[in-house]
């Protein structure tokens, strides 16, 4: 017996091709807005590339840019089948390419499902790359006179300013490295000397951070040099007074806007696949309600449709018992194909 069987008539089946169609336009959208994602995610990342010390992933971009392309053209060519599929001559063409294109759909919604989890998953990747990318970030702020490394003090301010934040994990990160290049030292200045030969390591650290950490909307002008010595600012204690820069990290700002985006897109992933799954039972109704007419030259006859021609279990056994067929085929060849001895 065929699973979950519909009775169809020319009007039910008229119906039925008209809301495929305007579905399967709506997963052609689905699919030009995943391809976009694909290419704004591939920006975003690239534009940060710094931020990661150049090791970020590309996989779930391309994978977008391909899923969405892909999209595009299984969900056009599907609507023009629907739009074809009340016209015997034109759907007679279609006919035998059904079969082959459900199957092709279902590979592609196991590929959909592949990049939604890649979506969820990929974010820890993320995570510890940012992680890493930001700590040598800092180390290399002041190296602008190095090449490859020129640009890295103006990334990471406009990093800071346009994500509101300070620092790796916080504003006490800049404390750790010497920040200022050698270059703009006095050492003829025996503060400066002091301080540079008191460090095992010979850096000059300091309790400051750069402007770029400063909050614009703080009312007392901005504190980023001796955080931590009360006595040179007036009326200020650093354990109590709310600080007037940015205290998030930026590891974790960073994180929050391409999680964000990631798990944005693998919502929009999920939405398509739903979209996909009813194309396919809907299409696979509407083929099987024209195949199944009493009188194909009768439009107005009525007509059987189904999901599985028989149930869940019997086409389950039937697939298992192919697969085994399949495999003993490829063992007799491999058999046959070996030298003998």
């Amino acid at each position: 017996m065929a699973f979950m069987p519909v009775k169809f008539n020319l009007q039910k089946r008229v119906k039925l091709a008209q809301g495929l169609w305007m579905i399967y336009w709506l997963s052609v959208i689905a699919g030009i807005l995943l391809f976009g994602l694909g290419i704004f995610f591939k920006i975003e990342l690239r534009k940060r590339s710094e931020m990661m010390d150049n090791n970020e992933s590309h996989l779930v971009p391309n994978l977008l840019i391909l899923v969405g392309s892909l999209a595009c053209g299984l969900n056009a060519f599907g609507g023009k089948v629907c739009h074809d599929s009340l016209d015997p001559i034109k759907f007679a063409k279609w006919k035998p390419m059904l079969k082959p294109f459900l199957l092709l759909c279902c590979g592609f919604n196991a590929l959909l499902l592949l990049t939604a989890l890649l979506c969820f998953l990929m974010q820890f990747a993320v995570y510890l790359t940012l992680a890493e990318g930001l700590k040598n970030s800092i180390k290399f702020y002041k190296d602008t006179d190095t090449p490859g490394r020129c640009f890295m003090k103006r990334t990471l301010d406009m990093t800071q300013i346009e994500f509101r934040c300070c620092g790796n994990n916080n504003f006490r990160d800049w404390f750790e490295v010497q920040w200022i290049s050698n270059r703009y030292l006095d050492m003829s200045n025996d503060l400066v000397k002091d301080r540079v030969l008191s460090n095992v390591e010979g850096k000059y650290l300091m309790d400051s951070v750069p402007f770029s950490c400063c909050n614009p909307g703080s009312p007392r002008p901005c504190i980023q040099h001796h955080l931590t010595n009360n006595s040179a600012h007036y009326d200020y204690d650093h354990r109590i007074e709310e600080l007037n820069i940015w205290t998030r990290g930026c590891r974790e700002a960073l994180f929050y806007y391409f999680s964000s985006i990631m798990n944005s897109i693998g919502v929009l992933i999920i939405g398509t696949i739903i979209l996909e799954s009813v194309d396919m039972a809907g299409l696979k109704y509407l083929t099987t309600a024209l195949e199944t007419m009493e009188d194909p030259e009768n439009p107005e006859c009525e007509s059987d449709g189904w999901l599985l021609e028989k149930g869940v279990k019997e086409t389950m056994g039937e697939l298992f018992a192919k697969m085994k067929t399949l495999g003993k085929t490829n063992q007799v060849v491999e058999g046959e194909d070996a030298p003998e001895g």
